[in-house]
């Protein structure tokens, strides 16, 4: 069976969600699933389940904290570039039926490696793979690669309306 290129992308609340959700069906088949969760590094609730329930899934995070709203630091460059190249082993070894790069669209957003490193990893990946790519700002040399592009888009948000982040529903 021919693995695809999904991409989940805009501003809108849902793109780990649903590769989590990917994940969780692909287990459901038997398929190995492994996920890189690059920028972040801090204990999520979706990890905290994967570990409580799900062992099998193998979940693995580049990044050293969260720096979203500062600049990131040279060991987060470090961090990224050297999950990207464990990724880059990960894939290839074909060991996994689905591999999720999680977060890798805002990696890019803030330079911790560039875009054609992402192509590279696109154009040499096994037939067999599903390969999910998440995060904000896609770029658009990597969506016309891709054989399915969601752009969840907010609307309304209670962010905005200074409602902070909530453990188990954004974390």
């Amino acid at each position: 069976m021919k693995g695809y290129l999904h991409i989940y992308t805009g501003n809108g609340k849902g793109k780990t969600t649903a590769a989590f959700g990917l994940a969780m069906r692909a287990l459901g088949a038997s398929k190995k699933v492994f996920i890189a969760q690059f920028v972040k590094g801090k204990m999520y609730s979706e990890i905290k389940t994967a570990q409580r329930y799900l062992p099998s899934i193998v979940i693995k995070q580049y990044g050293l904290g969260c720096f979203i709203e500062q600049t990131p630091t040279q060991e987060d460059i470090r961090a990224a570039k050297n999950g990207l190249e464990e990724v880059t082993h990960i894939i290839l070894s074909e060991k996994y039926d689905m591999v999720i790069l999680d977060e890798i669209f805002i990696a890019l957003f803030f330079q911790l490696f560039t875009v054609e490193e992402v192509l590279e990893i696109i154009k040499t990946k096994p037939r067999k793979l599903e390969l999910i790519l998440t995060g904000r700002y896609a770029p658009q040399e990597i969506i016309d690669l891709a054989d399915l592009v969601t752009e969840m888009k907010e609307i309304k948000h209670y962010y905005n309306q200074g409602i902070e982040a909530r453990e188990g529903i954004e974390y």
